[in-house]
């Protein structure tokens, strides 16, 4: 594809086009850049409280924009439309949330009082922040670092994914609507290949990006031969365990809608579930019982819980899980095969019989697609649910929080919840460790990441 070539967006529901996107030119992009430098110098001035209020402002812009946007992302990327209309409320709060930790997390850190000097360290702004947001959840992702990136003083320069590039655009036209000064957010529909002449040129200072491991291994190595800071969110592969004790309905409703809810596209969605051998095949059973009432069909109708996946390759890749996983042993319980008719539609699927050696245990499938297998002991299901390149949540089902937390502390994941799922608490640090990421969004640590400290040594009397 060349830079200027044109793309179209399709809607995953009919496959019909919904969208042809028009590429930003280089020469619209440097003259983005150059009024966004600008407008930047002077930002990062503005007292911090002052920032925040502004900023404030574009909670009730967008939320004027919530039946639009929410529309958009379906016919977009596919979403039921309640599951988008709960993202732009989920995205606000989150913007709240970030906005009020501000003020803390960027005043000056005051040093010990040292006779005759006075010293103090500052968050000082990067300057302009490259978002590079997925379109799995393209507001909730985006907002991680809009936000936080602006309170902070930083401009932010927004590249969303091919698929939904029309959520970039929002964030822009809400801002446009408060009393931001202009030029200080930006959306841009480009190439790879444009991304990575910004970078050769280090033409900004800081990159987010979150998709696959593949492509955030491609902008982290162009970003560290330009020593540019990145923070990177590269997906998982979530693994469950339900322990014996656990509350047997809870734990079965809530790791089936953390398996499937937005089609299993999450990177934090329940990807692998192990439970102790004594509730197994009573697990398994209510397990997909509740799979089965999922409605599958047109994301636009109501009742809907399972609209299409967002691309045809995504179809294709859970038939070659699922055959994979077959031929060495599995059984599929419920679904195992794409919809007829136009559309990227799979069936909810359940397998047994599931081992290690199986891509549907070890490769993320970011589909409506979950393997179950028992354990005999808490140190197997700790063995098998390290046993991953990724690391980005787990989730441990228990009555007793002492050993929920204490199998929390062995497990390798960036965030391990107890007796909850695919959820993002935005006052807790947001990370992955192996290859789902590197840095950290969200709580006062994610300023950190949108800000480099500066230090001030200050000698108050020299007689």
């Amino acid at each position: 594809m060349s830079e200027t070539s044109q793309w179209n967006v399709i809607n995953p529901a009919d496959e019909s086009i919904f969208l042809t996107v028009e590429p930003t030119s280089e020469l619209e992009i440097e003259a983005i850049l150059a009024r966004m430098r600008a407008a930047q110098q002077d930002w990062c001035s503005v007292p911090v409280d002052v920032r925040v209020k502004v900023c404030g402002e574009f909670i009730g812009a967008f939320r004027a924009m919530k039946d639009k946007v929410a529309l958009d992302i379906t016919r977009q990327m596919g979403k039921p439309l309640i599951q988008a209309m709960r993202e732009v409320d989920t995205m606000l709060d989150r913007a709240e949330t970030m906005l009020r930790l501000a003020p803390a997390a960027l005043t000056d850190d005051i040093l010990p009082p040292k006779e005759g000097f006075r010293r103090y360290i500052r968050r000082e702004p990067l300057g302009i922040v490259l978002n590079i947001p997925a379109w799995n959840y393209p507001l909730l992702i985006a907002v991680n670092v809009i936000i936080p990136a602006l309170a902070a003083g930083n401009a932010v320069l927004i590249k969303h994914a091919r698929l939904t590039p029309l959520c970039g655009d929002a964030f822009v036209e809400a801002f446009r609507n408060t009393s931001l000064p202009p030029d200080l957010v930006a959306s841009i529909h480009v190439n790879h290949g444009t991304i990575r002449k910004l970078i050769d040129r280090r033409a900004v200072d800081f990159i987010s990006f979150t998709g696959s491991v593949e492509g955030g291994r491609h902008v982290y190595e162009a970003a560290s031969t330009k020593l540019i800071d990145m923070g990177l969110e590269l997906g998982g592969k979530d693994p469950a365990f339900v322990c014996e004790d656990a509350n047997f309905q809870y734990a079965m409703e809530n790791t089936v809608d953390g398996a499937f809810y937005n089609a299993g596209q999450s990177c934090c969605a329940v990807e692998r579930v192990y439970v102790m051998r004594s509730i197994y095949r009573r697990f398994v059973d209510a397990y997909v019982a509740e799979v089965e009432k999922y409605k599958v069909g047109n994301p636009e109708q109501e009742g809907v819980g399972i609209g299409p996946l967002a691309q045809a390759k995504a179809v294709e890749f859970m038939e070659y899980q699922v055959k994979d996983a077959v031929s060495r042993g599995a059984k599929v319980l419920t679904g195992g095969k794409r919809l007829p008719g136009p559309g990227y539609y799979f069936q909810p699927t359940v397998l047994v019989n599931v081992d290690h050696t199986m891509s549907v245990m070890m490769e993320e499938t970011f589909g409506p697609l979950i393997g179950i297998m028992p354990v005999d002991t808490e140190d197997e299901a700790v063995r098998l649910m390290n046993d991953s390149p990724y690391g980005l949540t787990a989730s441990i089902w228990t009555e007793d929080i002492e050993r929920g937390e204490a199998l929390a502390e062995r497990t390798n994941a960036g965030t391990v919840y107890v007796n909850r799922c695919d959820y993002l608490d935005p006052e807790l640090a947001w990370v992955g460790i192996k290859d789902s990421g590197h840095g950290c969004t969200l709580s006062h640590l994610g300023y950190q990441y949108l800000t480099r400290p500066k230090s001030f040594h200050l000698r108050v009397r020299t007689t």
